[in-house]
C-alpha cells in the first residue's frame, strides 16, 4: 500500500465548486467587517457618552437609632448614604455636642458613616453630631454641606437652635473653622474656665448653627481653639463674645418654595406650607487676638565692635536695665536706638574702652512671661562676642601667610545716605539716614534750594531738619510745602553733624524732582447712614487688602489727596477711643474691638482727576459689604454650585439659604427654601 502524503490533499472534483465557495466567503470576511466598521463610525462619532456628570452631594438614607431618636443607650451611630462616602479631615471639621473627655471616632466604610463614643454618654442629654462639610460622595468629592444628626438619651430631645456668623472685626472676613460655644454659667470666668457646653464650627462662610439647645438663657462666645480644650484657657487665642445673652425660641410661619423648569428656568409652581423658624439666626460675632505675646527674650547679639542687638518675641511698655558685669564704674556707657515697641532694641558703646574689647558680659533685667502667664522680671546674663579682622603678613623664607594679633576696632564713618528718592512725593518729608546717632548738629549747614529760571536759589519758606522720631537717634526729616513740578537740592556742608564717634559728614549734594500736580488724583467720600457723634477714620486699601492711606472723618466726608492713579478699596472704623488707628478688643474689660465697614464696590482713579462718591454705609449687609476680590477667606464652592454659575445662559443660580428659619433640624434631607440673597445680619 502506497504511503499517505500528508503534504498536500487530494480534492474530488466533485468538492471543487463547493471549496471555491468557501474559499470565496473566507477572502470577502475581512472587507466586510471592514465595512461594517466604516458604517458604524458614520452612524456615530465620537466615543459613547457616559451621561451627565454627577454633581449632587450624597443623600441620606437611614440612621440607627434614627434621627431624632429618645432613650437612646447605644454608643455607636450609624448613619446610611445612597453613595459610598468619605469622612474627610474629621478631627477637625466634625463636633459633638456636648463636648466629651475623649474625642469621638468618625469613619466611614461603603455607604456608611460611623460615629463611636469612646465615653459614657450623659444621661437626659441631647446630642448633636454637626459634620460640616466633611461627608463627600467617593468619586466626584461633592461634598454634603451642613448636615447634622442628633438624638436624645432621654425621654425628650432638645431642638432650638442659635444661628450666625464669625467675621474678624478689622477686616470683615468670614472665619472658616472657629468654635462657636454657649454657656448657661452666664459668669465672666465661665470662658476661661469651662467647656463649652454646646458646639459648632463655622462653614466656608463664616456661619455656624449651634443645635439641640435647650430653653433657657445662654452666653456665646466664638474661638479659634488652637489648644482643644473648648474654653479660652490661651490668651493667645483669636476669639469673639457677644454683649448680651440670648434665648432661643422656635415659632412657626408660613414658607414658600419656587419650583423652576429645568429646561427653560421659568417659574413651574409655587408652594406655600407651614414650618419651624428658630431664633436668634442672625448672631454677628466680631472676632480679635487680643495682642497678646508671651513675652521673652528672643535673640541677642553683638552686631560689630560698636554696638549689642536685643530681639524680644513681644512689645514692651518697659525698658530693659542693663549692667556691665566685671567692669566696674560705667556711667552712661551707650546710646540706644529702638523700635516704636520696644521689642528691637540696639545699644550703640560709648568708651572706646568697651569697644575695644571683644567680649562682654551684661547682666540683663527684664519683664518675662512665666507659666502662670504673668509678667515677672528676670535676670540673666548674657556675653556678647565680637569677631576681629586679623592682620596677614607673608613668611619670605617659608613663602607661607601667617595671622598676626588682632587689629585695633574700626570705627564706622559717620556716612550719610538719602532715604528718599531722586522723586519726591508734595505731601512727604525728605528723609536722611547717618551711619551712627549723631552728638552735634549744626542745622545752619543744611542748604535747601530750588531752581528758579536755570539758577539755585534758596527756599522761600522756613525750615530745618529735625529728628524724625523719638525712638531713632540717627534719622533726619526735612518737612517742606514742596511745589509741584519743581526741581530742588539739598546741600549738606562737611561737619554738619558730628557722630557720637567724633567723625563729622562729608559734603553732599542731593538733587530731586517732586511730582507734578497731573501726576495725582483725589478721592472724596461723603458718608451717609452712619453713627455722627462717635469718631471714625476712613482706610483706603490695595487690592491685597494692605492699607495704603488713613485719614479722619469730618462733618460726614474725608478726603484723600496725592493719591497716585489706580484701583483702590475702602473700609470706615468706629474709632471710639478716637486714637486714629484700630483698637483690638479685651475680654478682660468686656470691650468690644473696633467696628469696620467696607466700601462694596472699587473705585478707579485716573491721572489729574478728582472723584467723590457716596457711601451709604448700612445700604449692604455686612455679610456682603467686602468685594470679594479683597477677600482673603473666600468660600470653597462645591462642584455644584460653580456648574450653576457657569450655566450658559449666564442666570445665577439662586444659592442654599444655610439659616433658613424653616427648616427641620432633624430631617437630613430637609435642604430649606431658596432665595436670591443672603441674609442680612
Amino acid at each position: 500500500m502506497a504511503p499517505r502524503n500528508y503534504s498536500r490533499a487530494v480534492i474530488p472534483d466533485s468538492d471543487i465548486p463547493k471549496m471555491k465557495y468557501r474559499n470565496i466567503q473566507l477572502r470577502s470576511l475581512p472587507l466586510t467587517l471592514l465595512a461594517l466598521s466604516l458604517m458604524a463610525s458614520c452612524a456615530s462619532i465620537g466615543n459613547p457618552s457616559g451621561g451627565p456628570r454627577d454633581e449632587e452631594p450624597p443623600r441620606f438614607v437611614r440612621a440607627n437609632p434614627a434621627p431624632g431618636a429618645v432613650n437612646v443607650s447605644r454608643d455607636r451611630i450609624d448613619i446610611e448614604f445612597d453613595e459610598i462616602v468619605n469622612v474627610k479631615d474629621a478631627f477637625s471639621k466634625v463636633v459633638v455636642s456636648p463636648v466629651s473627655k475623649s474625642t469621638p471616632r468618625v469613619s466611614s466604610l461603603g455607604r456608611r458613616v460611623t460615629v463611636q463614643f469612646t465615653d459614657t454618654l450623659q444621661p437626659n442629654t441631647t446630642y448633636t453630631v454637626d459634620f460640616s462639610n466633611a461627608i463627600e460622595d467617593n468619586n466626584e468629592g461633592n461634598k454634603l454641606q451642613g448636615f447634622t444628626y442628633s438624638f436624645s438619651t432621654g425621654p425628650q430631645i432638645d431642638t432650638l437652635q442659635i444661628s450666625g456668623m464669625v467675621l474678624s472685626a478689622d477686616a470683615l472676613e468670614p472665619q472658616q473653622g472657629m468654635l462657636v460655644g454657649i454657656y448657661s454659667n452666664l459668669s465672666d470666668t465661665a470662658f476661661s474656665t469651662l467647656p463649652f457646653e454646646r458646639i459648632a464650627k463655622t462653614d466656608d462662610r463664616g456661619r455656624f448653627s449651634i443645635k439641640g439647645v435647650a430653653p433657657g438663657k445662654y452666653r456665646i462666645f466664638a474661638l479659634a481653639d488652637v489648644d482643644n480644650d473648648y474654653r479660652r484657657a490661651n490668651p493667645e487665642e483669636a476669639m469673639a463674645f457677644y454683649d448680651f445673652t440670648v434665648s432661643p425660641t422656635a415659632e412657626r410661619v408660613e414658607a414658600t418654595d419656587t419650583v423652576y423648569d429645568l429646561k427653560t428656568g421659568a417659574v413651574d409652581t409655587v408652594v406655600t406650607r407651614q414650618r419651624t423658624r428658630f431664633l436668634p439666626n442672625d448672631i454677628l460675632l466680631r472676632s480679635f487676638e487680643s495682642g497678646y505675646k508671651t513675652q521673652f527674650l528672643q535673640n541677642y547679639q553683638r552686631v560689630d565692635s560698636t554696638r549689642i542687638k536685643m530681639i524680644f518675641n513681644a512689645p514692651s511698655d518697659s525698658l530693659p536695665h542693663l549692667d556691665i558685669v566685671g567692669i566696674p564704674g560705667y556711667k552712661d556707657w551707650a546710646v540706644l536706638e529702638g523700635s516704636e515697641h520696644n521689642d528691637t532694641l540696639t545699644y550703640w558703646l560709648l568708651p572706646p574702652s568697651l569697644i575695644a574689647t571683644d567680649s562682654l558680659r551684661m547682666a540683663v533685667t527684664y519683664l518675662r512671661t512665666d507659666s502662670t502667664r504673668h509678667l515677672s522680671a528676670v535676670t540673666d546674663t548674657l556675653r556678647f562676642f565680637t569677631d576681629r579682622p586679623r592682620k596677614v603678613k607673608k613668611d619670605k623664607k617659608k613663602g607661607k601667610e601667617e595671622q598676626s594679633d588682632t587689629l585695633p576696632p574700626v570705627i564706622p564713618p559717620l556716612g550719610l545716605q538719602m532715604v528718599t528718592g531722586t522723586t519726591q512725593e508734595v505731601y512727604l518729608p525728605l528723609v536722611m539716614e547717618f551711619a551712627t546717632p549723631l552728638s552735634s548738629l549744626d542745622t545752619t549747614a543744611f542748604h535747601l534750594e530750588s531752581m528758579v529760571d536755570s539758577v539755585w536759589t534758596p527756599v522761600a519758606k522756613e525750615w530745618r531738619p529735625v529728628r524724625e522720631n523719638a525712638y531713632n537717634p540717627r534719622r533726619l526729616k526735612i518737612e517742606y510745602p514742596w511745589e509741584y513740578g519743581t526741581q530742588y537740592r539739598l546741600v549738606v556742608d562737611s561737619l554738619a553733624a558730628t557722630g557720637i564717634y567724633g567723625l563729622s559728614t562729608a559734603p553732599l549734594e542731593h538733587k530731586f524732582k517732586t511730582k507734578g500736580e497731573e501726576d495725582y488724583c483725589t478721592l472724596g467720600f461723603t458718608i451717609t447712614n452712619f453713627v455722627d457723634t462717635v469718631p471714625a477714620f476712613v482706610e483706603l486699601v490695595s487690592g491685597s487688602d494692605a492699607p495704603v492711606r488713613r485719614e479722619p472723618v469730618v462733618g460726614g466726608a474725608v478726603r484723600f489727596p496725592y493719591l497716585a492713579p489706580g484701583k483702590y478699596y475702602a473700609r470706615i472704623f468706629e474709632d471710639h477711643d478716637g486714637d486714629g488707628r484700630y483698637t483690638t478688643g479685651d475680654f478682660d474689660s468686656l470691650r468690644q474691638p473696633d467696628v469696620a465697614y467696607y466700601y462694596p464696590k472699587a473705585v478707579n482713579i485716573k491721572k489729574n482727576w478728582e472723584k467723590s462718591e457716596t457711601w451709604n454705609v448700612f445700604e449692604t449687609s455686612i455679610d456682603l459689604m467686602k468685594p470679594d476680590a479683597v477677600k482673603k477667606n473666600k468660600p470653597d464652592s462645591d462642584k455644584r454650585n460653580r456648574n450653576r454659575n457657569n450655566r450658559q445662559n449666564g442666570e445665577e443660580e439662586e444659592e442654599e439659604d444655610y439659616f433658613d428659619p424653616t427648616r427641620n433640624p432633624f430631617d437630613p434631607n430637609d435642604r430649606g427654601r431658596r432665595r436670591g440673597t443672603p441674609g442680612s445680619y
